[in-house]
Parts: C-alpha cells; structure tokens; sequence
C-alpha cells in the first residue's frame, strides 16, 4: 500500500477544492477541537464527504467501496465483533487466504487496524467508505439478525409472554427493538411503522417523508414486539381493543430522543407508529427554514408585530410546528412571557411556558387558552386550531393585545381565511385580527454526494413554460450508499407567504371569493408554493418532479 508523505490539508489544495486560506482557517479550528481535519472541513461545509473520500482513494490506492451495492457473507461479519465494529466505523467484507478486506470511514486510522488484525489474525485491507454507509451496514449486519435468531430459539412454546422476556435487558426482544429503534435513528427515520398481517410483521420507516420495507419478522414475534414497546410507552398491556398513546424518552448513540408511540387495533392485532424526534438537533434559527429573502423579511416582520395572530398552514408533517418554534425561540426575550398550549409538547423550550393538552380531564386546547390569558401573557402560542371555539377565543386573544401564533390544516394561504369563516368566525374580527399566514410543504432535498445536471426534458419544459422558460438544465441525485440510492437527502421546506395589508383586510371584511383573495395577494407580489418551489428546483436543491407532488397533487 503506497501512502505519500502529502498531508490531507496539502492534497485537497492541490485538488482545488479547498484553498490555502480555507486550510489554514481550518487548522487553527483543529488546534481547538482536536477534531480529525477530514471531518471538521466537512462540518465547516468546505468539503464533502465524497469529495474527501475520492482524493483519499485517488492518493493511497485504497478501493472506494459502495456498501448498498456490496452483498455481504454473513458469516465474515462475525470475524470482527460488533463492539469493535461500531467503535472503530470499519466492517469486514471477504476474507480471502491470510487476507480481510475491511471497509472503513478513516483507512488513516492505523491505531484501529492494528487492534483489527490482532483481534482477527488477518492481515487488514482497508476500503474506505462513508460514514453514513457504515453505520447502516452496522445497524442491518449485526445485532438485529441475531436477535431474532435468538428470539425464535428462546420464544416460549406457549403464547403466554413471559415478563422477563420483556423486562430483561438481555432478552432478545429487548435487544431486538433497542436495536430497530437504534436503527431507525441513524437512518434519520421521522417514523418506525410496526404492521401486523395475517403472516408476519413488517417494520417500515419514513425516511424523507417516505415510507420504506426494512425488513419483515415471523408473525410469532407480534406479541413480544408489541408488549416491549407497549411497556417501554407506559401503555396498558392487557388493553388491546382501544387504541392508547404514550411516549418513550431514551438515549440513542448519545443523543436524546423522544418517541410518540401510538397503537392501534386491527384485524390481525395491534399496529404501532413511533414518531422519533431528535431533540439534540435543536431547534433551528429562522434564517434555517428555507424561506427566500422576500418571504424572510415578511415573516419576521409579523412575527415582531405586539399583537395579532400568525397562522402556519399545510398538512400533517409539513414542518408547522418546526417553523412555530424557530418564531418562539426568536421571540424568547428576557421580558417576554410566552405560553404555549400544545398537544403533544415536541421540544421543551428554556424560558417558555408550555402545557400539555389533556382531553381525558377536560383541558382541550380552547380550556387551556382561556387559562392561558389569566396568565398575563405576551405571546400565546396555540399548537393547533381544531374547532370554531378555540379559533374564536384565539382571535380575541389577538385583538386585546396578544401576539397568537398557531397552525391550521389548509391547502394554501388564502383558503384559511374562508376556512375561518367557515367556522363562524365574523368576516370583521378575521380582518381586525390576522396579521398574515404562511403555507408551507416539505420537499426532499437533491443528495449532494450524487447531484449531477442534466438537460431539461420536452416534459419538464411543459411545466416549466411560463414560470421558467429559460432553464436549460436541472439537477437530480443519481443514487449512492448516503441516500440509499434514492437520490434524496433531508428535506428543506417551501413557502407562500400572505401578508394581510389594507386592501385584504377590506377584502375580507366585504366577503370577498377566493379568486378575488388571491388576486390581491398576487398584486402584493406574494410568491405561490408552486413558485417557491420551482425556485429552489432552478438552485438545484430539489427536483421539478417533488415540487409537484406536493403543490399540484394539493
């Protein structure tokens, strides 16, 4: 293996995709943080990680190696140990003779090589591969199969679930959903699905906003599954005729996350969601939600007003409450009093006052909210306007000196306002009230590792006529392990913002038609969802084909 004197720093330079300036900014970082230089000019966004592996394997020699493509013997993954697997990023591919070929995030790492080849007896090569891969070929090749192995052997002949085969730590079905949950958080899953069948049990995670098959267990396994994840939400186990909701808080690779579980009854037994969030992401700053600098200044503009309601619209997981508390955290001052009444409470907020909603003992959000502003409150934050009650003590909220901020479920910006009036809200307290709204959907973003251009199709043209005829050429991912060869990754939102001027509030008040509604915010130079969109597709962070789906198919 020929490994050149070169420093990383001076080969990336050499590459031109990085320059002296950037290096040197870069090492002084590393001097800090005694972070790896490779990681930390990706972290810095000099660099990506494909990038780094490409210069890699061009200097040393070492094979690029694709793990989604590469079918792996079970029977080598047990050579290294999954501890050692996991602490030192590296998986084992073949053996061949004397030889292992192990892939790794970091082949430089010669400390973890030599403690490879002492635990193995072989003589390590190293592939490189990406950090994301790894951990998913980690995830999929150890730990999950075992498990379930172990789980058939040890299952009890009864049907009767034995308590320690769900209490224990050491019991496979523990270690089986620790391990699904595991998992689901590395591949940045949003959803764990647990779908029973006439025979057997699929586990689906969303992904991006997609759902997708991981893997498929025998119909024997229902009954343990269900019971773990039930005793682990603090639901009632005996209880499988009514549907139940509880929540599991626990520590995935060193990172806090919180877990909605919801069950449901079916025809063959009980179905269960776990919506994950990753609270060590945190919540993100205004300027991170995508929106474009004409609809940036319009949100912070009425989100700084002293009083009146701000209405987030779109469908179930569109990113509402993920703008809410961005325009929370903004607001969150010293002399502020903010309160927020949710159901359920996502991410806890330092110096927010946040209540739970609780139907069973009669604190709906419209009880709540009448509480609320006996609290002296600035800003009321209302997670979701579901009835004509809570809509209207929340627009009097606004008018007596309150800043709202809330979300409802409607298609675009306008069609709130008649929902509103829909609800048998009076026309003139909607008008005095609504500072503005802002519609949003969630797109998945273009995979930079395999972006590439390519020329704008006689399909494509049709629907871009009229909004961007000049385009010659857009941008799409062509499938790599850090997408798992969909060509997306992560997801960026897009926007229409409505700000409720003088010409709309008359509007509003006169009982103005849709049509005419959005003629006027058109004349306002408001910015449609479509046309957002398309903006983002011409910047070659999303596709034509997702904006699409989630404008025209609404």
């Amino acid at each position: 293996m020929a490994v050149t004197k070169k420093r990383l720093g001076d080969l990336l330079v050499e590459s031109m995709l990085i320059s002296e300036e950037q290096l040197q900014e870069a090492l002084r970082e590393q001097s800090k943080t005694k972070q790896k230089l490779g990681d930390l000019l990706i972290s810095q966004g000099y660099i990506t990680e494909q990038q780094l592996i490409e210069v890699l394997e061009f200097q040393l020699g070492i094979p690029h190696v694709s793990l989604y493509k590469f079918q792996i013997d079970p029977a080598v993954t047990q050579i290294i140990p999954e501890s050692m697997a996991r602490r030192y990023q590296a998986i084992p591919l073949q053996k061949e003779g004397g030889r292992l070929m192990v892939a790794m995030a970091d082949p430089l790492d010669y400390f973890a090589i030599e403690e490879l080849r002492m635990s193995t007896g072989f003589r390590i090569e190293p592939a490189i591969s990406s950090r994301d891969e790894l951990q998913r070929a980690i995830a999929r090749h150890y730990g999950l199969q075992d498990s379930m192995n172990q789980m058939l052997v040890d299952m009890s002949s009864s049907d009767e679930i034995q308590e320690n085969e769900v209490m224990d730590e050491d019991s496979p079905v523990v270690r089986l959903v620790n391990q699904m949950i595991q998992q689901a958080v590395q591949l940045r899953a949003s959803d764990i699905h647990v779908d029973p069948s006439e025979l057997n049990v699929t586990i689906r995670y969303r992904i991006d906003g997609v759902l997708r098959t991981e893997r498929t267990v025998p119909k024997q396994m229902q009954g343990f599954i269900t019971a773990r994840l039930k005793i682990m939400a603090k639901l009632n186990i005996a209880e499988r005729r009514l549907p139940q909701d509880g929540r599991i808080k626990m520590t995935v690779d060193f990172k806090a996350v919180d877990i909605r579980v919801s069950s449901l009854p079916t025809i063959h037994g009980e179905k269960l969601v776990l919506r994950i969030l990753d609270l060590s992401t945190g919540v993100k700053a205004i300027d991170q939600l995508g929106f474009n600098e004409r609809n940036l200044e319009l949100f912070k503009d009425m989100i700084d007003k002293p009083y009146g309601i701000l209405l987030i619209t779109g469908p179930t997981g569109s990113g509402k409450t993920t703008t809410l508390y961005s325009g929370l955290s903004h607001l969150n001052k010293e002399d502020t009093n903010i309160i927020t009444v949710e159901d359920p409470v996502e991410y806890q907020l330092e110096g927010i006052n946040q209540v739970q909603v609780n139907p069973n003992i009669g604190l709906t959000f419209a009880a709540g909210l009448r509480s609320i502003l006996r609290q002296d409150p600035n800003i009321i934050m209302v997670g979701e306007i579901r009835d004509s009650e809570t809509a209207e003590i929340a627009i009097r909220a606004s008018l007596t000196g309150h800043l709202v901020l809330s979300t409802l479920h409607t298609n675009d910006s306008v069609s709130t306002i008649t929902r509103f009036r829909d609800m048998g809200i009076e026309p003139y307290l909607i008008a005095s009230s609504l500072l503005g709204i802002v519609a949003q959907r969630l797109v998945r973003r273009v995979c930079p590792d395999c972006k590439q251009a390519h020329p704008v199709t006689e399909q494509e043209r049709f629907f871009l006529r009229g909004r961007l005829p000049e385009l010659d050429k857009l941008y799409r991912g062509q499938g790599c392990g850090s997408c798992n060869s969909t060509g997306y990754r992560g997801r960026v939102a897009i926007h229409e913002v409505l700000l409720v001027d003088d010409e709309i509030r008359e509007l509003i008040t006169n009982g103005a038609s849709v049509m005419q509604l959005r003629d006027a915010a058109s004349r306002q130079g408001m910015i449609q969802l479509l046309d957002d969109g398309l903006e983002k597709v011409a910047r070659g962070v999303t596709t034509l084909q997702e904006v699409l789906r989630e404008t025209v198919a609404h």
